[in-house]
């Protein structure tokens, strides 16, 4: 193990643990971290990076070189390290002493820790920087938006700081503290929003419903036949989601007045093309299929917000190896495939790489609070060895140059 890492980010645990609950404490949704962007960069500069900000909107990146040359016959190695840095709109109900002070709004899913983690790896490298090549250091806004990346990538994130692979990481409550797991090919899936708005004539419910189109009925037939999409449409051994997240329509004030207009949003969840084709086209099949049928019309709207998460096969050997070097190889292992989303899938398109899973750990009974949940909060205890895994996969992807080492043979 490298206890010589882990030892030496330790120093820093408690001004990264004062920073990820400062992070924690004002937290900024989709393309909003102004706040958090600027932190971020106070403390790349501070610590002696390249700091480039407005990338992506409110994306920045930070450039360390290692202190190593390159062998003559070597090209110039580069690598991404990327973490994301919004918020959720969901009101906290933690009653920590950090717990968000912005209403409606909080850390729900770890980004403020996953900042942090970078940051206290970026750190750590200005101080070590021995390896040879560049590190690129990634803080991406509007992860949840599922936009972020892309609007990094439009921005020119690859083609200003050329790498040659990119690598992402994020929480698992769940996981041990500190354990890490990934998987070689697809590891999270495809995810997209759909919504459909039922058209009716509305009416009287008390008086006179028969005179009226009514879009509830519809509403409840759609409701119980999008369940039967993925069970009668996919293998039973394919992985996919398919579920409803906003219902609407009416107004409670008036529970005798049927609704003219009603509305159902939800998400879906894929890892074939084949399988996004289908589930877009069933949906649509059975809300205007079944609105007909009542007299009514559907207006459906589908929008793929981001593809399957697929790690490259031949990397996740260096992602393994960083994290036995920090964990011990007992704790590390295989991640099942899941059908979370996330939008480091556009970043993983351009450029090889993995995203692996890190513990937040599991109460004594147990027990865990899940992300994006009014109760959940990022484990700081795995901020250090969070830190290291980034700090020991760089020495693992770019480590000495050919001239470095025979200096230092000689």
């Amino acid at each position: 193990m490298r206890q010589d890492i882990l030892d030496d980010i330790r120093q820093d645990e408690a001004e990264l643990t004062a920073i990820r609950r400062d992070i924690h404490r004002h937290p900024e949704t989709r393309f909003e971290e102004v706040r958090t962007a600027a932190l971020v960069a106070e403390k790349l500069r501070e610590w002696g990076l390249e700091v480039e900000t407005g990338i992506g909107r409110t994306g920045v990146v930070g450039t360390l070189k290692g202190r190593h040359p390159l062998g003559h016959n070597q090209a110039q190695r580069a690598i991404g390290l990327r973490a994301d840095m919004d918020a959720l709109f969901i009101q906290e109900e933690t009653g920590l002493p950090h717990a968000s002070a912005v209403p409606g709004k909080m850390h729900a899913c770890g980004h403020d820790g996953h900042t942090t983690m970078l940051l206290g790896a970026a750190r750590y490298l200005a101080r070590n920087p021995d390896f040879a090549g560049t590190v690129h250091f990634i803080f991406q806004p509007a992860e949840e938006a599922g936009t972020g990346a892309a609007a990094m990538i439009q921005d020119g994130l690859f083609e200003r700081f050329p790498m040659d692979s990119v690598w992402g990481m994020h929480n698992t409550p769940g996981l041990p503290a500190g354990a890490f797991a990934t998987r070689p090919g697809p590891i999270l899936a495809g995810a997209d929003f759909w919504g459909v708005t039922f058209h009716g004539t509305g009416g009287h419910g008390g008086a006179a419903p028969h005179l009226a189109t009514d879009a509830t009925v519809v509403l409840g037939q759609f409701l119980m036949a999008v369940h039967t999409i993925i069970p009668r449409n996919l293998k039973p051994t394919e992985p996919a989601a398919l579920s409803v997240g906003y219902v609407h329509g009416g107004t409670q004030g008036s529970p005798n007045v049927m609704p003219a207009k009603v509305e159902v949003r939800g998400t879906a969840r894929y890892f074939r093309p084949e399988a996004q084709a289908m589930i877009r086209r069933r949906l649509r099949e059975l809300a205007e299929t079944l609105a007909a049928a009542s007299g009514c019309s559907a207006e459906f709207t589908y929008e793929a917000l981001c593809p399957p998460t697929v790690n490259a096969p031949e990397k996740v050997a260096a992602a393994n190896a960083a994290a036995a070097a920090v964990a011990g190889a007992a704790e590390v292992g295989e991640f099942p495939m899941s059908t979370g989303g996330e939008d480091f899938a556009f970043m993983l398109q351009q450029k090889p790489g993995v995203f692996m899973r890190i513990g937040n750990g599991v109460n004594p009974d147990g027990s865990f609070h899940n992300v994006h949940t009014p109760l959940y909060d990022f484990n700081d205890e795995i901020l250090v060895p969070g830190a290291a895994y980034w700090a020991s996969l760089v020495q693992q992807e770019l480590g000495l140059g050919e001239a470095a080492r025979v200096e230092d043979a000689a």
